[in-house]
């Protein structure tokens, strides 16, 4: 972006990295300069957050879209792309190009894919993919079957220090299912698979990693048995993180009930006690991410019956307010929000932001936490409105976004 005056934010209630303050941030050069007692200086941009909440710029870690509009709505400053585009980021021209895509304002990270056109086989040129821009490695909306390739790769990785994020789900078993094993599947009459599948590609994921001595990272983890199987591992010391997104911890398979498309997700949604799982795991830290997992279909994709439907939900517009569910519902607190959102995300990524601390990026937000709006997929911001929570009444809206100091809102 070209330069800007600084910018100072008054009169804001600084989410930081353990607590809530009322202060000032004073940002210039596009990081941040000070936070606190802090007084505007001659030349600066003056913005008051009139008692808002001013926190980092959310980083959304696993969009399969980059969808500006609907990223500026949701307070999010930064995405990590999934490598499923068309073509795939398999190659070092492609990655730098969608390195630069977010320019001027929304910094765009892509994620390398882990294999020849993202099929399992075959690893990618990663180093090469790395030098071009790739922050991370991902085996897309796939699983790596072959336990002799994920292992390679995972030693590769480990090699130039570089995360692998897996869609952990055995295709063996999974298939082409729609939903979970369990009663709502057997009523509805869905292509189902159970949700061990899950546990089984979560557990192999692990011990390989283990092997390795590299950094995974599972991108969705939607199970009781899943989340436990994270939660014994990193007592040992093994580098997993795990994520989730809004849908897994907001509804169960029930959601499903009316052949909703917006529903048809991947992992498909599972039932109540999964949900709860995925709750209790998101209080106890077992849960580092929550990412919108924004992949945006449109009617082509969506209105067909529901085996047919592409799983997917356009979830960048989304995803503050349903964080902000947690918060209310006493599960997790506002900094601890922002921890999953931003600071966790771009540790992931190797980024200096996702905090309110002297020398981060300045990519800030000013939030009204308890504003209140109802979702709807017709005025959605996506470019495609398949959200599962259509109808919905929130809470909580980015009022102001500001990338490297800059504002980046209509």
């Amino acid at each position: 972006m070209s330069a800007v005056a600084p910018l100072t934010i008054t009169g804001g209630k600084l989410v930081l990295g353990d607590s809530i303050t009322a202060g000032n941030i004073r940002c210039a050069d596009g990081m941040i300069e000070a936070v606190g007692d802090v007084a505007p200086q001659d030349g600066d941009t003056v913005v008051d957050a009139k008692g808002k909440l001013v926190t980092p710029g959310i980083v959304d870690f696993g969009v399969f879209a980059i969808d500006k509009p609907a990223c500026h709505f949701g307070g999010i400053t930064r995405v990590a792309v999934m490598p499923d585009q068309s073509p795939p980021l398999d190659y070092p021209s492609r990655v730098q190009l969608v390195a630069q895509s977010g320019k001027p304002d929304l910094w765009v990270h892509p994620l390398a894919a882990a294999t020849k056109d993202l099929a399992g086989a075959e690893l990618a040129e990663i180093g090469l993919m790395r030098d071009s821009g790739a922050r991370g490695v991902a085996t897309g909306r796939g699983w790596i079957a072959d336990s002799g390739a994920m292992l390679r790769l995972l030693q590769y990785a480990a090699m130039l220090e570089m995360t692998v994020t897996s869609h952990a789900e055995d295709s063996g078993i999974a298939g082409n299912a729609a939903a979970t094993s369990g009663d709502m599947a057997t009523r509805l009459g869905l292509p189902n698979a159970p949700a061990e599948a899950e546990a089984l590609a979560v557990s192999r994921d692990i011990m390989l990693a283990e092997m390795a001595g590299a950094r995974l990272h599972l991108r969705q983890v939607t199970t009781r048995a899943s989340l436990d199987i994270v939660r014994a591992a990193k007592a040992r010391g093994v580098q997993v993180t795990a994520g989730v997104t809004p849908a897994h911890f907001m509804l169960s398979d029930l959601a499903t009930a009316e052949f909703r498309t917006f529903a048809r997700l991947s992992p498909p949604l599972r039932c109540e006690d999964d949900r709860q799982a995925v709750i209790a795991a998101i209080g106890d830290g077992t849960i580092d991410v929550i990412a919108s997992g924004h992949d945006p279909r449109g009617p082509e994709d969506k209105r067909l019956p529901f085996a047919d439907a592409e799983p997917g939900m356009a979830g960048a517009d989304t995803l503050l307010a349903m964080t902000l569910t947690l918060v209310r519902d006493e599960v997790i607190d506002l900094p601890r929000a922002f921890q999953l959102l931003a600071a966790s995300p771009a540790r992931l990524l190797g980024v200096n932001c996702g905090t309110l601390e002297v020398g981060a990026e300045a990519d800030l937000c000013i939030v009204d936490a308890e504003k209140p709006w109802i979702i709807d997929s017709g005025q959605s911001a996506a470019s495609a409105g398949n959200t599962p929570f259509d109808g919905q009444p929130a809470q909580g809206r980015a009022l102001a976004v500001f990338k490297g100091g800059a504002s980046v809102t209509a």
